[in-house]
């Protein structure tokens, strides 16, 4: 087969005829890799058949669920045959597992499943299987590393939801590169989302990321795939976040929320964020809540402030560090709380990142709070941005950031004085016009 050269953009996909340093499409430098590629002759294209869009039934394709309540939720009820969903996140966040649960569930259904492992041997796929519980007689798993033989085995059993762990691991013997290179991961994905759009199989790809923290690959593997979902969460906490990036079936930004526990990850309760009024209050916590997609969430946010023995560190976690330093230089020009020479740390406790400007109340208060020695009532929430001349500002979706706080027990919410607001029953809402107000209110809320 005779071949020709190309160079391809590693970041963006564009292609170019000869080697430039700097990507026409996206501008990136030294982004273009050269990749052989078939030279095909020129033949006369037949017409394609074309469908009036009112005749289709938008129904007509049901979506599978995929057993795990949460990961539903974030694919607007489940998967859709024939379509391609990436799932990455960092190592040990639990992509594997998750992937490994939805076969299960399918499979106890009757449904015919299948799952191509190209990292792990079949032995210790049915090792994780079994920790999560009893093996249903319709999995199936093979393992390989070809991306010809995972579509011989596609095409060959046409399973209804098809599992490929990892995307990064499967080769072309055909493609100069290893496995995970542009050219690897481009064509791999490019087959496998082929094989699946014509037998009807809902492919689900798991992906690796960089260091990072972004999706390992060819950017052209976003556009490729018909759903991106992220799944994160810190590997010491039990606490993992879902999160759909991109969605043609669906709107994106929706969330779902699991718990790593030993037999897999299970879908966490609202109630289990819920404000528990019987633990000891401490100086330096206060509570916010944040909206991420359609949901609202309750965080804790926490700061301490200790003596410092050289340069005085700043230090956050699941926090913006830029919002850190923002609140302490306006707890110092605006309310006279000065611990620019001391250590301060900041943090959510159970591994719930807050680094929207809506926490920045809860931030200062926390600050505030371990600085001057106050604590801050359990039951009270505070929701708002604060600018720069220490005014409050209205946040979006307060109306249900604050029907949220009441309904996992608080019973006060400070919030801006700008803004509209309904009433909740049972939460006394406090308005404050500024970050010196809001702290005088937080130090005599009952």
């Amino acid at each position: 087969m005779k071949t020709h050269s190309v160079h391809v953009c590693r970041e963006c996909g564009t292609t170019s005829p000869r080697w430039v340093g700097r990507c026409p499409g996206c501008a990136a430098w030294n982004s273009l890799d050269e990749e052989k590629v078939p030279t095909r002759a020129v033949a006369g294209v037949a017409a394609s058949a074309t469908v009036a869009l009112h005749t289709i039934d938008p129904d007509r394709d049901a979506r599978l669920s995929t057993g795990v309540a949460e990961l539903d939720r974030v694919l607007g009820g489940g998967l859709l045959a024939g379509s391609t969903t990436l799932l990455f996140g960092e190592p040990g966040v639990g992509k594997s597992t998750l992937a490994l649960m939805s076969l299960r569930s399918l499979a106890a259904q009757g449904s015919a499943v299948l799952l191509i492992g190209a990292e792990e041997s079949a032995g210790q796929v049915a090792q994780r299987a079994r920790r999560l519980g009893p093996v249903p007689t319709g999995l199936e798993v093979a393992t390989t590393t070809s991306v010809d033989t995972a579509v011989a085995l596609i095409e060959e059993r046409r399973p209804l939801v098809c599992v490929i762990d990892s995307i990064s691991a499967m080769s072309d013997e055909g493609l100069s590169g290893v496995a995970g290179s542009v050219a690897q991961v481009r064509n791999a994905a490019e087959r496998l989302c082929g094989v699946a759009k014509t037998t009807s199989t809902a492919l689900l790809l798991v992906g690796h990321v960089t260091k990072d923290g972004e999706l390992a690959g060819p950017r052209t593997l976003e556009h490729l795939v018909d759903t991106v979902v992220r799944i994160e969460g810190d590997r010491y906490a039990s606490l993992r976040v879902v999160r759909a990036l991109k969605h043609r079936f669906g709107p994106t930004g929706e969330v779902g929320l699991l718990e790593m526990v030993s037999e897999g990850l299970r879908d966490l309760p609202e109630t289990a964020l819920a404000l528990h009024h019987g633990d000891a209050e401490v100086a330096g916590v206060v509570f916010t809540v944040t909206n991420d997609g359609s949901r609202s969430f309750l965080v804790e946010v926490q700061a301490l402030v200790a003596s410092s023995s050289g340069a005085p560190r700043r230090v956050a976690h699941q926090v913006s560090s830029q919002r850190l330093s923002l609140m302490l230089a306006v707890l110092e020009a605006r309310c006279d709380i000065d611990v620019s020479a001391l250590d301060v740390f900041a943090a959510t406790a159970g591994g719930m990142a807050a680094t929207e400007p809506a926490v920045d109340l809860a931030l200062a208060l926390a600050v505030a709070s371990a600085a001057v020695g106050f604590s801050v009532p359990r039951s009270l929430v505070a929701v708002g941005e604060v600018g720069l001349a220490g005014e409050l500002r209205a946040v979006s979706g307060l109306t249900r950031r604050v029907r949220e706080a009441g309904r996992l027990g608080a019973t006060h919410v400070l919030v801006p004085a700008a803004g509209e607001l309904d009433d909740v029953d049972g939460v006394t809402l406090t308005r404050c016009s500024s970050l010196a107000d809001a702290i005088r209110a937080a130090r005599h809320a009952p």
